[in-house]
């Protein structure tokens, strides 16, 4: 049996965007019957909030869109993961710039922003939106949604490539 990509989604403290991508990732690919061929998980690169679930304005936008994130618990980015996942999606450059940091010099994973790696523009970002109200959500709900349902198309349509 062939091995699943494995993705691993990274933001600051793992209770806001990458959960958020987690659970519309995992959704997406069950949706496209596409489960077995992607292995997805998140985490911070801070550990403020490790064993906490994501943030409750998280989990109540996420709600309103039919997605149940409440049984996710934020965990700290650690060296294993870079033995263990094949790409590191960031949500913004500081935490690409964090992550590319801390990777071990024989580390094989490789990370790269989520938005470009989806193919939603060079350089682009999904900001944080802890310290906004709901719209600050609402708007990170669609760049995430976008971002997740791309990547799934391209493991849909097989141009995805693990090295891509």
């Amino acid at each position: 049996m062939k091995v699943p990509h494995r993705i691993l989604l990274v933001c600051l403290g793992n209770i806001c965007r990458s959960p958020l991508a987690e659970g519309l990732l995992r959704h997406h690919l069950a949706a496209a019957r596409l489960g077995h061929r992607v292995e997805v998980d998140s985490a911070g690169t801070g550990g403020w909030h490790a064993g906490e679930p994501p943030d409750r304005r998280t989990i109540a936008n996420a709600r309103t869109h039919g997605i149940d994130l409440s049984a996710l618990r934020a965990r700290q980015l650690r060296p294993a993961d870079y033995h263990e996942f094949h790409w590191l999606l960031c949500a913004d450059r500081a935490n690409l710039v964090e992550v590319r940091a801390r990777a071990p010099v024989d580390a094989p994973a490789r990370s790269a922003l989520l938005l470009e790696w989806a193919g939603l523009g060079q350089g682009a970002e999904v900001p944080d939106p802890y310290t906004g109200g709901p719209e600050a959500f609402e708007h990170v709900w669609g760049l995430v949604d976008r971002a997740t349902r791309a990547i799934v198309q391209g493991f849909a349509d097989r141009t995805r490539a693990i090295d891509a």
